[in-house]
C-alpha cells in the first residue's frame, strides 16, 4: 500500500510540474529578450518581433525585490508593442553596486534609487530607433521613485504606481497617473490612492473611475485588484490588464496582446516541487535507528519556547547592530543567534531535569557519520536548486553575487544555532503534536515584538516577515518528511539553516553606508 501511495504522489507531483512549467518556459515566445548592463545596472529589454519600435516603458521593482518580480507586466506590455525595460536597483538582485544611504539616511537612499531609474530610462530610450515617448511603472518602494522622476521630467507620458505611496502629487502632475492596489493590502494604501485620485475628482473619488483627461495629462484612476495582497498584485490579471489599458489610452494606441497570467502556473510548479520532496525524502539514508530529539511535554516546551521569544527582542532593543553591509542582515543574525543561545539553555535545563537525557551528547551522536552528511547535502541541494532555480528564473533573483557570499557565511552563524536547537527542542519520539509549529510561531511573535520595540530601525522587517513565514511553511514541511525518514534533527536543521541564510543574504539590499 505504501508503494502505491508513493507512486501516486510522485506521479501527481510530476503532473503538477508538467502543468506549471511549460507556460513559464514559453512565456517569452515571440519576444526579443536581451539581458545587458548599463554601467553597474543589470537591465533586461523586451521587444516584440512582430511589433517593434513602440513607446518605452521602464518598470521598477520594490524593496528587497528584483526585476524578475516584474516579469508579468513586462511580458504583457512587450507583447502589445511596447519597448520594455526592467532593471535591478543598486543593492538589489544582480546589481553589485551598493545602495547609497542607510536606514537613517532615507534621502540618500532615495537619491541612489532615482539615479538608477534615470540611468535605466536613458539607456532604454537609446536602444534602437522607435517611439521616444516614455512611461514608467513602479511597485511599492519604486512607486514613489517613479512619481518623483515623472514630477522632475514632465515630458513623461504616463505613470503607473502599484501599491503607491508618494508625496508631491497634484491634480495634474505627474501626467496620467494610474494607482493600483491589492484588495488585501493595508487600508492605508487604498486611502492614499483615493487621496491622490481625489485631487482630480474635486471631491471624493471612487475606484474604477477615470477622472481628468489624457490629452492634458490630468487623467487619474484607482484600481483595486481583487483577492491579492502586496506581492500577489504583481501577478493579478486585473492589475496587469488595467496598466496595459491605461498606457494604451495615454499613448493613444489600441494594442492587443495576451495578458500574462502566471500566478496559476507558479502555483502548479511549486506545488509539484513541494509534493516531490515527500517521495524523494523516502530515499534519504536512515541516520538514527530511533528518533532523536528531546521533544519535551507541553509543560516544559511552552516556557522553553516563550522565554527566548520575549528575551531576545528585549535584549537586542538598544544594542547597535550596524556592522554588516546588508539591510537588516546584522539584526537578524543577532536575533537568530541569541534565540539559538536561549534555546540551547532550555535544552540544557530540560536535559538536567531528566526528560530526554543529555541533549548535547545526543545531538552530537553520528555527526561525523557519512549517512548524516549525505542526507544534509541532499536536502540542502533540493532546497537551493530544485526550488531556487525556478525562483531565480520566474519570481525573484536568488543567485549569489560575489559580494553576497560572505553575507551567507555570516548569517549562517545565526541561523545554524537557531535551527539546530529549535529542531532538537521540537522533535523526538515523545514530542507533542504541534510542537514544531508552536516554536516557529513563537519566533515570528518575537520578530513582531522587536518591530514594536524599535519601529524606526526595524520597520522593513514588516516587509520580510511574510517571507520568513513562507520559508517556515515550505521548509518546515520538508523538515517533517526528512525527520520521519532519517530520525535525526540535524539533517533538516543544517539544510534549513543554509537555505535561510542564503535566502536572506541574496534578497536583502546591500548598503554602501552601514
Amino acid at each position: 500500500m505504501r508503494i502505491i501511495v508513493l507512486t501516486a504522489v510522485t506521479l501527481l507531483s510530476l503532473l503538477c510540474i508538467a502543468i506549471g512549467l511549460p507556460p513559464l518556459w514559453h512565456a517569452a515566445d515571440g519576444l526579443r529578450v536581451t539581458q545587458t548592463q548599463a554601467g553597474d545596472t543589470p537591465i533586461t529589454l523586451y521587444e516584440s518581433h512582430a511589433r517593434p519600435g513602440g513607446p518605452v516603458v521602464v518598470i521598477a521593482h520594490g524593496f528587497a525585490g528584483s526585476q524578475q518580480l516584474m516579469q508579468a507586466f513586462a511580458l504583457t506590455l512587450a507583447r502589445q508593442g511596447y519597448r520594455v525595460a526592467t532593471f535591478d536597483f543598486p543593492g538589489h538582485g544582480r546589481n553589485q553596486a551598493p545602495l547609497p544611504g542607510s536606514l537613517t539616511d532615507y534621502p540618500g537612499m532615495a537619491r541612489g534609487l532615482q539615479d538608477a531609474l534615470a540611468g535605466a530610462v536613458d539607456f532604454a530610450r537609446s536602444q534602437g530607433p522607435g517611439d521616444a515617448r516614455v512611461a514608467l511603472l513602479g511597485h511599492s518602494m519604486a512607486s514613489e521613485i517613479v512619481v518623483r522622476y515623472a514630477l522632475e521630467h514632465p515630458q513623461t507620458t504616463a505613470s503607473v504606481g502599484v501599491s503607491l505611496y508618494a508625496s508631491g502629487v497634484s491634480a495634474t502632475s505627474p501626467r496620467n497617473l494610474l494607482v493600483i492596489d491589492g484588495a488585501l493590502e493595508p487600508a492605508a494604501l487604498r486611502a492614499e490612492g483615493l487621496r491622490i485620485v481625489g485631487m482630480a475628482a474635486n471631491g471624493e473619488a471612487q475606484p474604477d473611475r477615470t477622472y481628468g483627461n489624457f490629452a492634458d495629462g490630468s487623467a487619474r484612476r484607482l484600481i483595486i485588484a481583487p483577492g491579492v495582497e502586496h506581492i500577489g498584485v504583481l501577478y493579478s490579471s486585473a492589475a496587469i490588464g488595467a496598466a496595459s489599458a491605461w498606457l494604451d489610452q495615454s499613448f493613444g494606441r489600441s494594442a492587443t496582446g495576451r495578458i500574462e497570467q502566471r500566478g496559476a502556473s507558479l502555483a502548479w510548479l511549486y506545488l509539484g516541487l513541494l509534493l516531490l520532496a515527500w517521495p524523494l525524502a523516502r530515499l534519504l539514508p536512515r541516520v538514527s535507528p530511533a528518533p532523536l530529539g528531546l521533544g519535551p511535554p507541553w509543560r516544559r516546551l511552552l516556557p522553553a519556547a516563550l522565554l527566548p521569544a520575549l528575551l531576545t527582542p528585549l535584549l537586542l532593543a538598544r544594542l547597535p547592530f550596524h556592522f554588516m553591509p546588508l539591510l537588516l542582515g546584522d539584526y537578524l543574525l543577532l536575533h537568530f543567534a541569541l534565540y539559538g543561545l536561549f534555546n540551547a539553555a532550555a535544552l540544557h535545563w530540560i536535559g538536567r531535569s531528566g526528560e530526554g537525557g543529555s541533549a548535547a551528547m545526543l545531538m552530537l551522536r553520528g555527526c561525523l557519520r557519512g549517512p548524516l552528511l549525505i542526507a544534509i547535502l541532499a536536502v540542502a541541494a533540493y532546497g537551493c536548486l530544485a526550488l531556487g532555480v525556478p525562483t531565480n528564473a520566474y519570481v525573484t533573483s536568488v543567485a549569489a553575487t560575489p559580494a553576497r557570499w560572505p553575507m551567507i557565511g555570516a548569517l549562517l552563524c545565526g541561523t545554524l544555532p537557531y535551527c539546530i536547537t529549535d529542531e532538537w527542542l521540537s522533535r523526538g519520539a515523545q514530542a507533542p503534536h504541534g510542537a514544531y509549529a508552536a516554536t516557529k510561531l513563537c519566533f515570528l511573535l518575537s520578530l513582531a515584538l522587536a518591530i514594536c520595540l524599535n519601529p524606526e530601525r526595524l520597520f522593513f522587517l514588516l516587509i520580510v516577515a511574510p517571507v520568513i513565514l513562507l520559508l517556515f511553511l515550505i521548509y518546515g514541511l520538508i523538515s517533517t518528511w526528512t525527520y520521519r525518514r532519517t530520525g535525526h534533527p540535524l539533517v533538516a536543521a543544517s539544510a534549513n539553516a543554509f537555505v535561510f541564510a542564503w535566502a536572506m543574504a541574496v534578497t536583502f539590499p546591500m548598503l554602501g553606508d552601514y
